[in-house]
């Protein structure tokens, strides 16, 4: 029976980097993983296919340009799903190559098989051909992940009725389509097609959503998209779905009905951990399959056993997976690291685009902290009109009590590249001087920084160390 001293179990973005990590660190490493191909959910149905496919839409469909050539411009005249796949198998494919060759360059072990606890110390992997491998480690790192939530009462059929895993193999582009749940990934994929023109509606039960982001670029991001064709219905609780062979039929209770040719159902997913057999290692999960850790270690409940990752619940972004996994990589094998920053971006790659970092204006409100609020329009900025971006925002809130920023919201193109200038100075502790006082690219959309910057700046009381200094110059 072999012998690690971790064993990773998934190769998502936690896994990967907690595996190269112990790698690096010359530990003795094992990723187990199901599929016959590295990656995990981000790789092969997640982050990476979405945001492929995204900027595919957007270059096919010619649509950053018509603001300049209007709205019938269109780089290739008819799109269809395999002009779609060949971008997106190109670059998973790549993807895949890639990892393979850091965990070869880093020695980490792997092996294909469906992993499950039979002791604290002890897992076993089933492989497809039917071998099962009896592996123990001093430690185990859980990354396993989520799968989509498919509840009983949607009709799946995996053509016409599909969940986000399945919507990536869709083998037409419909003309019409319905998004149920206005969560991350259905904004992201209904605005996509809304942006190739298929007629989408997209149907959040609660009145409002994304919650967590400002209310002010929520306001704006809905007027976008609204502007751009889609439908969005708020507060409609779904009665029924019905597959009715040429159309997908979605009753709602406040009696009206929408049908469209195929319905994408992305309400929700579920950690990834039914098959651990988490009982063997004296681990609960909650009723979403998700595990609870320390913040700080990862560490579970088990202190040899540690979960990063989407497994673990909120943010569940890739990007504070890749972190989470190689800092509890570290606590597990006892080297020191540095801790996490409490502020990252969030990014969502919905057409728009939409990014924060820190607080949120109602967060602010909230906390009872008094503030000022910095605002820029894309179409303010030379680089704007050069773009031809009619839309598009740049919002700051800082303290009147320090001056500093707390809370920078992006709404438009490049949000989420724009963002780490906001994280930078959010982690700096640096205030609104900083961006009066700096001189920025011309032109750029980076200059919007400089436009809101001035905005708060104007309306903020000078410190009395500025009058001073006003003083000595006269």
């Amino acid at each position: 029976m072999s012998h690690y001293d971790l064993i990773v179990i998934g190769s998502g973005p936690a896994g990967r980097s907690a595996a190269i990590q112990a790698g690096k660190l010359k530990r003795r490493v094992l990723v187990i993983d199901r599929k016959d191909r590295l990656g995990g959910v981000s790789v092969h149905t997640g982050t990476i296919p979405s945001k492929t496919l995204r900027e595919t839409v957007l270059n096919l469909s010619g649509w950053r340009e018509r603001s300049f050539y209007g709205r019938s411009y269109r780089v290739k005249e008819d799109i269809d799903a395999a002009d779609l796949k060949a971008r997106l198998h190109k670059t998973l494919d790549y993807e895949v190559d890639v990892l393979e060759h850091q965990f070869n360059r880093n020695h980490v072990d792997t092996l294909h098989g469906l992993a499950r606890f039979t002791g604290p110390h002890e897992v076993e992997a089933a492989t497809e051909a039917g071998d099962v491998t009896r592996l123990t480690a001093d430690r185990f790192l859980i990354a396993t992940g989520t799968r989509t939530h498919r509840p009983d009462s949607i009709p799946f059929n995996g053509a016409t009725i599909v969940d986000s895993d399945e919507f990536l193999d869709l083998a037409t582009i419909p003309r019409s389509l319905t998004v149920v749940g206005a969560g991350v990934i259905g904004v992201e994929y209904a605005t996509m097609f809304s942006a190739l023109d298929v007629r989408v509606t997209l149907i959040e039960p609660r009145d409002s959503f994304l919650d967590f982001i400002d209310r002010t670029i929520i306001h704006d991001f809905t007027h976008q998209i609204r502007e751009n064709g889609l439908d969005l219905r708020l507060g409609s609780a779904i009665e029924s779905v019905e597959d009715k062979g040429e159309h997908v039929e979605v009753s709602l209770a406040n009696g009206r009905h929408v049908r469209s040719e195929m319905l994408l159902f992305a309400a929700g997913r579920m950690g990834a951990t039914a098959r651990l057999n988490l009982d063997a290692a004296g681990i609960e999960t909650d009723h979403r399959g998700r595990i609870e850790v320390d913040r700080k270690t990862y560490q579970t409940s088990a202190p040899h056993i540690y979960a990063a990752g989407d497994v673990i619940g909120h943010p569940s972004l890739a990007s504070t997976s890749i972190q989470q996994g190689r800092v509890a990589a570290c606590h597990a094998l006892e080297t020191p690291t540095l801790p996490e920053s409490p502020w990252f971006p969030y990014g969502i790659y919905s057409v728009p685009e939409i990014s924060t970092c820190g607080m949120s204006e109602e967060e602010m409100q909230d906390r009872g902290i008094p503030y000022e609020v910095g605002v820029a329009r894309f179409r303010e900025t030379s680089r704007g009109h050069i773009m031809g971006l009619e839309h598009g925002m740049l919002k700051m809130l800082f303290s009147l009590k320090t001056r500093r920023v707390l809370g920078v919201q992006i709404v438009g193109e490049g949000a989420t590249e724009l963002i780490h200038i906001a994280q930078a100075v959010l982690n700096l502790k640096g205030t609104v001087d900083y961006f009066v006082q700096n001189t920025f690219n011309y032109p750029t959309l980076a200059e919007a920084y400089k436009i809101a910057g001035l905005d708060a700046f104007n309306r903020m009381p000078i410190p009395e160390e500025y009058k001073v200094g006003r003083k000595g110059q006269e």
